[in-house]
């Protein structure tokens, strides 16, 4: 088989993948979570096509409803719809197994097992901020959303938002004016760019090296419930988001929460106590969410990026106890610090790694010394 031949199979597979996730996310309540759980037992997406109901209902979250809605799927004139429309509308498709998949996207609880990309594909795996707030900003939310999306271009990393009116559309376009990358998340299909009047904004992000992507097949319209679900992608494909100006209610509040159930950095601005349309991001500082931000240098510090200047690239940045040589257990008290959102006490961390306090602390000190570990007070621990 000469290369041609090769490279001709491999995108055959590629599309035949493709398909059969397209199938298995078009089964009736089976949805993202569900699929990744089939995914970890089966080799490639059609062995789940030829599971027997007995070997689907022993995977956890699979019952006989759904198991007999797997067997019995057969539109694939549906699928094969899809992946017209696709083609149609100039987009591509990367599925979770891909290698050219969102690092960091893969890492949260639910992950869309497919996403429709207009753009640069490579860009969702920059180093990226979260740029949210409310769709009625006021003349101190616009100020302070330009000025820190500049920042943060300034320093190459990627600003991602929702295309929405507002902050994300502010975010998104001071983003492409100076000269940096933006990721618009739909809440509709990659074909239905909403709101309409952001289309032109849309075609800006992509042809400047951008992208515009989606979980939702082409031709869903933007329904109301599909926003709460996207916001997941907003904060999932970062490493921090921004609260710039949010009510006590609303998708940014939603996008914060997803954050920390993530373990993302949240940061927000504070606002007069007269702004009723601030008083998410104050709510935000007071609850402990998130870190309240006055300069970019307070989203930098928290973040495992390099600082760059203009002619470098930014990169993720190791941090201490994932470089150092660690015995068993220092590794394993570093990866409980690493995966909590706030500090750990003592007592709580000898609870979870079932180990006395007095057999924790020599190991604790002893990460401290090679900085790994600080202790903040109340004898809480965390990772330096």
């Amino acid at each position: 088989m000469n290369h041609q031949e090769k490279k001709k199979r491999r995108s055959r597979s590629s599309e035949d993948t493709i398909r059969e996730y397209l199938a298995l996310c078009l089964v009736p309540n089976l949805g993202a979570y569900r699929i990744k759980l089939l995914m970890q037992k089966v080799d490639h997406p059609q062995d789940i096509f030829r599971l027997n109901t007995q070997e689907l209902i022993s995977i956890d979250g699979i019952g006989p409803v759904v198991a007999n809605a797997i067997q019995k799927f057969n539109n694939w004139d549906e699928v094969d719809k899809l992946l017209s429309q696709t083609e149609v509308c100039g987009a591509s498709i990367i599925s979770f197994r891909d290698n050219n998949y969102p690092a960091l996207l893969k890492e949260i609880f639910d992950p869309p097992i497919l996403l429709w990309v207009k753009g640069d594909p490579a860009i969702l795996d920059l180093p990226g901020v979260a740029v949210i707030g409310t769709r009625r900003a006021t003349s101190y939310g616009i100020r302070k959303a330009k000025e820190f999306t500049a920042d943060l271009t300034a320093q190459h990393l990627t600003v991602v938002s929702g295309l929405a009116y507002g902050v994300d559309a502010i975010a998104h376009r001071t983003t492409i004016e100076n000269g940096g990358k933006t990721v618009a998340v739909l809440g509709s299909g990659i074909d239905t760019i909403y709101p309409g009047k952001h289309k032109d904004l849309a075609k800006d992000i992509w042809e400047s090296g951008g992208a515009v992507i989606s979980e939702f097949p082409p031709g869903t319209k933007p329904d109301a419930g599909n926003f709460p679900v996207r916001n997941r992608i907003v904060s999932g494909l970062t490493l921090g988001t921004l609260v710039i100006e949010s009510g006590l209610e609303g998708g940014s509040m939603i996008t914060a929460r997803s954050a920390l159930d993530q373990n993302r950095e949240v940061f927000a601005i504070p606002h007069s106590l007269d702004n009723e349309n601030g008083r998410g991001c104050n709510a935000i500082i007071k609850r402990g969410w998130g870190k309240l931000v006055q300069h970019i240098d307070d989203i930098l510090d928290e973040l495992t990026v390099t600082r760059v200047r203009e002619d470098q690239e930014p990169r993720i940045q190791k941090r201490n106890w994932e470089m150092a040589e660690l015995d068993e257990v220092s590794g394993t008290i570093c990866r409980v610090l690493h995966e909590s959102t706030y500090p750990i006490h003592i007592d709580d961390l000898s609870e979870k790694l079932e180990m006395p306090t007095f057999r924790l602390l020599p190991k604790l000190l002893e990460l401290e010394m090679m900085d790994c570990v600080r202790q903040i007070a109340g004898k809480k621990f965390e990772l330096s």
